[in-house]
């Protein structure tokens, strides 16, 4: 008698600790979408055409050495 208690509360408490597994299944929720991509681009375009602009404004000065101006700057 002793012994099918043991086994029927085993069993039980295997079949609670199962029960309790399953039940946040019941309730899960679907995974929410992918958000929208932060950058579509532009900016990156941006930030090349700035160093373009840079080296564009580097060689130009290079080119063009302060003292074949003119005016008297410093």
């Amino acid at each position: 008698m002793a012994a099918s208690k043991l086994v029927v509360s085993i069993l039980l408490a295997i079949f609670a600790m199962a029960l309790f597994n399953f039940i946040p299944c019941v309730q899960a929720q679907e995974l929410a979408p992918a958000p929208a991509p932060t950058s579509d681009g532009t900016s990156i375009d941006q930030g090349i055409a700035y160093v373009l602009m840079l080296a564009a404004l580097v060689l130009t000065y290079l080119i063009h050495p302060m003292d074949a101006s003119p005016y008297n700057f410093f």
